[in-house]
């Protein structure tokens, strides 16, 4: 155990938090593109038929793997700016939340009428 009032020495390796904010935010990122492209194929028939990828799912199939694609090149590209750095983790989690709770509204039924 170190006592209290030690200093680290210069060589000692500090733990980031890039990786994990990177991950967090883009599940907020990737969960709202699904909600905006599962609302945009119900509102456009344009879009609709771009989303069909398998004829079995309609226009599902196109939505979720477009999500996922999404998630994916999001966290790659945070986790690879991100990776060795320390970030507001609290702001991070903020936006991912936000984003969550907007995704969770864009797939409420009764809120994409309204749209």
């Amino acid at each position: 155990m170190n006592p209290p009032n030690s200093t680290s020495s210069p060589n000692s390796l500090s733990l980031t938090n890039g990786s994990g904010a990177a991950a967090i935010l883009s599940a907020g990122i990737g969960s709202f593109a699904l909600a905006v492209l599962a609302c945009a194929g119900d509102k456009s028939a344009a879009i609709k038929s771009l989303l069909v990828f398998y004829k079995a799912t309609g226009p599902l199939s196109g939505v979720t793997t477009a999500a996922i694609l999404i998630w994916l090149f999001t966290w790659g590209i945070l986790e690879w700016r991100w990776r060795s750095r320390t970030v507001a983790v609290g702001r991070t989690n903020a936006v991912a939340l936000i984003l969550l709770a907007l995704s969770l509204l864009l797939t409420f039924p009764p809120v994409v009428d309204l749209l």
